[in-house]
């Protein structure tokens, strides 16, 4: 007796052919929120979504060496460097942008420490969202605790400015962006933080400058409504003055 042929078994995953990205844009847009290349997307990715996110992104970059004509068949150096790039991005400098905030261990002010106390240079590594060069710079932070402030420890501030930064950012809207999450980690009295660093949009293309460095800062709470403490801070930082 002839069987008669059964159609393909649908898979049960009905967006099975769907890229990650649209996966993951669709709901981050039903949830209303947004996800500018400086935001944090964490919340919307599942298990297993960046190793798909990750196949991706190597197989337009590919797309992208391809426009560039590059063979990259023939050539050994870039054989492998549309997987080496999408790795760069996702696992190395815009992680920042897929990983939940870095846990942070955090202590009563037992000794009600109320005295002002700065933290840096701390090195900070990012990448304008202009072009995708290389932001290479340091940062410090003063902060003037209160009794009910929590303590962290220091290289903590350095794992919450590597989050911040690990993502495509404005120098300006960073610093911002850093000083909201110490502020809200640590409720201080005060906080100030100053940034300064080589933009390399500018060093390595455009005017090609490798001198001029952009130096900004954010001042909040006691360091906005009292200028000597403003004062005292700024006169701190070695190498600034």
């Amino acid at each position: 007796m002839l069987m008669q042929a059964q159609p393909p078994t649908q898979p049960a995953d009905g967006d099975a052919g769907t890229p990650m990205s649209v996966k993951i844009r669709e709901r981050i847009t039903a949830a209303r929120k947004r996800f500018h290349a400086n935001d944090n997307i964490a919340q919307f990715i599942e298990p297993g979504d960046l190793e798909k996110l990750l196949d991706e992104v190597e197989v337009k970059m590919q797309g992208v060496l391809d426009s560039l004509v590059i063979n990259t068949e023939g050539d050994h150096n870039t054989n492998n460097t549309a997987r080496r790039v999408a790795k760069m991005y996702l696992n190395e400098v815009f992680k920042g942008r897929y990983v939940h905030a870095p846990a942070i261990t955090e202590f009563p002010n037992a000794e009600h420490l109320n005295e002002l106390m700065i933290v840096g240079p701390i090195t900070v590594r990012s990448a304008c969202s202009h072009h995708f060069c290389p932001v290479i710079g340091r940062v410090w932070i003063g902060v003037m605790p209160n009794e009910h402030t929590n303590v962290i420890g220091l290289s903590k501030y350095a794992r919450l400015a590597e989050w911040v930064m690990g993502r495509p950012q404005i120098q300006e809207e960073a610093v911002v962006q850093l000083a909201d999450l110490i502020m809200e980690k640590t409720q201080p009295d005060g906080l100030a933080i100053v940034m300064e660093a080589t933009h390399y949009c500018m060093a390595w293309r455009g005017v090609k400058d490798m001198d001029s460095k952009m130096i900004n800062s954010v001042m909040r709470g006691a360091f906005l409504k009292d200028p000597a403490l403003r004062r005292e801070f700024l006169a701190l930082i070695p190498g600034r003055n």
